[in-house]
């Protein structure tokens, strides 16, 4: 290995460690929850932001993550963005009021919104299109797809000691990533004149009204939703006028860039949903603890792991739309599966199956996504194609959740109410698999590398 590849292997390292972070934050705070309403004597509402605060901030702020990175320099935004992650952190372990912790959720959802799209555009640019930056892809998809289950078996294990270790935990990681970071990353491009031209109409428009959006689905505010659509509308006719705007709306006609940001909303809903719902039905109907709920979801995370380290070469061979139409439909398989299980699903029987079949699915599909996302757009774009992904996943994660916790209120029984809420994450799968069927085919597979 030369030189050059060996400091690119670790740069891939330390930008897939800040986005395993981002992602294991979003699994941290679930339980320990109960935790720190019973030491801290907070009601309900405080914590529910202390999950809720870091999402709408992280879907919000995306776009405009994005953004910055390309105008203002990558690996800057990169490296400002994760030193607030860490602090924010630090302050959360050391914070003993409610809303000074809620506080210090929503900032680091704001470095999450950041931190994600930097470094997704740096790998974009550090590794040429074709075989190389699908590995490279893979790899950073497989650390985000980990991040989410590490998060659910370290929050059960540091718990049980103290949930302040639950936000001691990233500070070490991202300290080590920001001491190194500097020797290895590449500065990056930032266009001539950035600042200048730095849309601030269109920026407070989409950030408002994705902001107001998440968190009309978190709340179920109707009010906010509405508020949500206009601003967004406000958004399209601001950056029609633009000569410079935030998000160039013709880049949606560039290639996959469109079916693959509404398959992976579908993705997102689908997975991210049914994760939600298949964690209280493991909790609440087959009452198992925080801590074994964790452990059983690891085969998931295995079979995440050992297809997403194959997604590259099939994405060669068969092309992006194949391999994630394929990857949408083997997730849904997997979450149909969990239709066998009643009162008292055995687990090695009905529920592990289950559970690998949905993890071969993710590691199919979201590499491939995340690639048809980012491909056909030139370096300078790539961090506006990297946030508009990153986005529609977590928009679609709150489209999920919000979507598959009203239905599992429709059955006769609780029972019932979660084979419904399976139904329909089997549905938004199915509908993802269309959108890359047929959104994703005219995209040429990616040349076999040479041996």
């Amino acid at each position: 290995m030369s030189r050059t590849d060996g400091r690119k292997q670790t740069a891939l390292v330390l930008l897939c460690a800040a986005v395993f972070l981002d992602s294991m934050d979003l699994s941290l705070m679930g339980v320990a929850l109960p935790a720190i309403g019973r030491d801290l004597s907070l009601p309900e509402s405080t914590l529910q932001w202390l999950m809720s605060g870091y999402a709408v901030a992280y879907g919000g702020f995306l776009l405009l993550g994005g953004r910055m990175a390309d105008l203002f320099g990558r690996r800057r935004t990169f490296l400002l963005s994760l030193a607030v992650f860490a602090a924010a952190s630090l302050a959360g372990g050391l914070l003993s009021a409610g809303w000074p912790l809620v506080v210090t959720r929503v900032v680091k959802g704001l470095a999450a919104a950041l931190t994600a799209p930097a470094a997704l555009s740096l790998i974009t640019t550090t590794f040429a299109e074709g075989p190389q930056r699908n590995r490279a892809l893979g790899v950073y998809s497989l650390a985000g797809a980990t991040g989410y289950t590490a998060g659910l078996i370290a929050s059960g294990l540091l718990t049980e000691i103290s949930w302040r270790l639950v936000f001691f935990l990233p500070v070490p990681v991202a300290l080590l990533v920001l001491v190194v970071a500097p020797l290895v990353l590449p500065s990056g491009v930032r266009a001539d004149g950035a600042r200048e031209e730095f849309d601030a109409a269109g920026a407070v428009a989409v950030t408002g009204g994705v902001l107001l959006l998440v968190f009309a689905l978190t709340e179920r505010n109707w009010a906010a939703g509405v508020l949500a659509v206009l601003l967004l509308g406000a958004f399209v006719l601001i950056e029609r006028r633009r000569s410079a705007p935030l998000v160039p709306l013709e880049v949606f006609r560039s290639g996959t860039v469109a079916p693959a940001n509404l398959a992976a909303l579908a993705w997102a809903c689908a997975t991210i949903g049914w994760q939600f719902v298949a964690v209280l039905y493991l909790q609440g109907e087959l009452g198992y603890s925080a801590l074994a709920t964790g452990l059983g979801i690891v085969p998931m995370g295995l079979a995440i792991v050992i297809t997403a380290n194959l997604t590259g070469k099939l994405i060669a061979r068969w092309g992006l739309g194949r391999v994630a139409a394929a990857g949408m439909l083997v997730q849904g398989a997997g979450i149909l599966l969990f239709l066998r299980a009643g009162a008292g699903g055995d687990y090695l029987t009905v529920l592990l199956p289950a559970l690998v079949v949905h993890g071969v699915g993710n590691g199919l599909s979201f590499p491939s996504l995340n690639i048809a996302a980012v491909a056909d757009l030139p370096d300078e774009r790539q961090g506006l194609a990297s946030g508009l992904v990153t986005s529609a996943v977590q928009i679609g994660a709150g489209i999920g959740v919000a979507v598959l916790a009203a239905v599992t209120t429709l059955g006769e029984s609780v029972l019932a109410g979660y084979r419904i809420a399976f139904l329909v994450a089997g549905g938004f799968s199915l509908a993802g698999a269309l959108i890359a069927a047929y959104g994703l085919r005219s995209r040429r597979p990616a040349p076999v590398p040479a041996a």
